[in-house]
């Protein structure tokens, strides 16, 4: 098997017997149930390398508005980390804890709920998966109802406007194409320098978890550590979280960092603070798993660990899929340089998506691919077409939710002085919890952050019940402009948590 995946995210080691076996069942059964294809043509208008969000939105886009002979070539799952190995089945898992926490918090309601069987975690994968599969299927549909041609298939470039193809009975074709999209994603990262890393999985392996495990540890401060350590622990899991400094989540805003990582030791989650792991051992007759790390000053030892889950970044998927046979140009750390337009330095070779590093968001690559396709292809109109990284609104799915957008304080602090700038702020118990005990109830903070005399805002930061849904009418907001004064002419909707965000004083 190739080193590289197309979007479809794999260890930077060897793949275990286990694994391999998988990947071959999947093959099999790939190769059972997907469409019929048609001899795989070799010469193309357009060609896209990898079949995520980014390529298959710049594909569709491409043959189905304006007509272009479009190719993607994928060499595992259709959908790319968002549906396989990310959003869709995370968001499924985060549904399921909010379910978990929700039973517990029934009685404060009045209901008498007895579970008679915990959380059966092996027949709720199985449903996940079988969600995840339809959807592969949904999405090979609709490139087969937008006459886009699908090579399932492991791509390497042999030139700018030539691409070798391995293909899934073991021969090779070539395939020439005028234009030539990059969107192979990345894949997470593990620490080869830590003795022993291999014992454990990357966030992709999360989902390959057969078995409701009864202690876990995760290594990583970003939102796919924090996500998976909430859904962990409100479904009893017994869940050690390290990070490398005092608080999580440390690309959002101060008060975001503060207020959860606070709320998660709270919950229970042990959050070990500025600590590193330096070794991780391996039972040969349990499979449980001791993890050595460096604490502050001391150190410390946890162990009968049914997973560790290793969540510190991402490597692009630049890597043996023949870049330096094009001559395009990667950062230091292996992401193609693109311009704001997505092109690369050489002529009709194009990257978005992770690959390129901006914004590592599903619906950021998505976007980016279809703003791509009307600029290559529909015409004088749409020639300095493009894609708006500004104001990009994200979420995670925390316990309690995060949302946000713009400016975090010290950002605004930074370009536009503190002497410019007006926060708002504030934090209360949403009414849910009401009719709970205080250990029970969960924190909701807002904050805006203005500048100048109009008080446009720049950076608005939510957290709490609801944050998610919340974000997406506020983002609109945001994104065009809005002031306090806009703000605070929106009648306010009540009882809601959102209207504190129309109301702030």
């Amino acid at each position: 098997m190739q080193a590289f995946t197309v979007l479809v995210r794999r260890p930077v080691f060897s793949p275990s017997i286990a694994a391999t076996s998988r990947l071959q069942a999947f093959s099999r059964h790939f190769s059972q149930t997907r469409f019929a294809m048609a001899p795989i043509s070799k010469e193309t208008d357009f060609l896209v390398i990898g079949g995520g969000s980014g390529g298959l939105g710049a594909a569709r886009a491409a043959s189905a508005k304006y007509g272009v002979k479009s190719m993607v070539i994928e060499g595992g799952r259709l959908g790319g980390t968002c549906v396989n190995v990310g959003c869709v089945p995370k968001k499924v898992t985060f549904n399921a804890a909010a379910i978990a926490e929700t039973i517990r918090e029934a009685k404060s309601y009045g209901f008498s709920l007895s579970q008679t069987a915990p959380f059966d975690w092996t027949t709720f994968k199985e449903k996940r998966d079988a969600y995840v599969k339809r959807l592969n299927g949904i999405y090979e549909r609709n490139l087969n109802n937008d006459k886009v041609e699908y090579v399932h298939g492991w791509a390497k470039l042999l030139s700018p406007n030539s691409v070798e193809v391995a293909l899934d009975d073991g021969s090779k074709t070539v395939i020439n194409a005028k234009k030539i999209l990059i969107a192979t994603g990345g894949r997470p990262t593990i620490p080869p320098q830590v003795p022993g890393s291999e014992y454990g999985i990357n966030s992709d392996g999360f989902f390959d978890i057969s078995t409701l495990p009864k202690k876990v540890a995760l290594v990583g401060a970003g939102y796919i550590a924090v996500e998976f350590a909430g859904m962990f622990n409100a479904l009893g899991v017994e869940t050690h979280l390290y990070i490398r400094y005092d608080t999580f989540l440390r690309s959002f805003d101060p008060m975001i960092q503060e207020t959860v990582t606070k709320e998660y030791e709270r919950l229970g989650v042990h959050v070990h603070k500025r600590s590193i792991v330096n070794k991780v051992e391996k039972d040969a007759s349990t499979g449980k798993l001791t993890v050595h790390f460096k604490e502050g000053d001391g150190e410390g030892v946890v162990s009968e660990l049914d997973h560790l889950i290793w969540a510190i970044g991402r490597t692009p998927q630049t890597d043996n899929v023949g870049i330096e046979k094009t001559g395009v140009k990667l950062s230091e750390k292996g992401h193609i340089i693109v311009d704001p337009y997505q092109n690369t330095n050489v002529e009709n070779i194009y990257a978005l998506g992770d690959v390129a590093g901006h914004i590592e968001l599903t619906p950021v690559a998505l976007a980016a691919g279809r703003k791509l396709a009307a600029r290559l292809f529909g015409g004088e109109a749409f020639k300095t077409t493009r894609l708006d990284y500004d104001n990009v609104p994200s979420v995670v799915f925390a316990h309690p939710e995060v949302g946000a957008i713009g400016m975090t304080e010290p950002q605004a602090v930074e370009k536009y002085g503190r002497e410019n700038l007006k926060i708002y702020k504030t934090n209360f118990t949403a009414m849910y919890y009401a009719m709970m005990d205080p250990e029970h109830k969960g924190p909701t903070a807002y904050k805006l952050i203005c500048v100048g005399p109009e008080e446009k805002i720049v950076g608005l930061h939510i957290l709490g019940l609801g944050s998610g849904e919340m974000l997406q009418g506020f983002g609109v907001a945001i994104k065009m402009g809005a002031t306090k004064a806009d703000f605070d002419s929106c009648i306010a909707i009540h009882p809601t948590s959102a209207e504190e965000l129309v109301t702030l004083k």
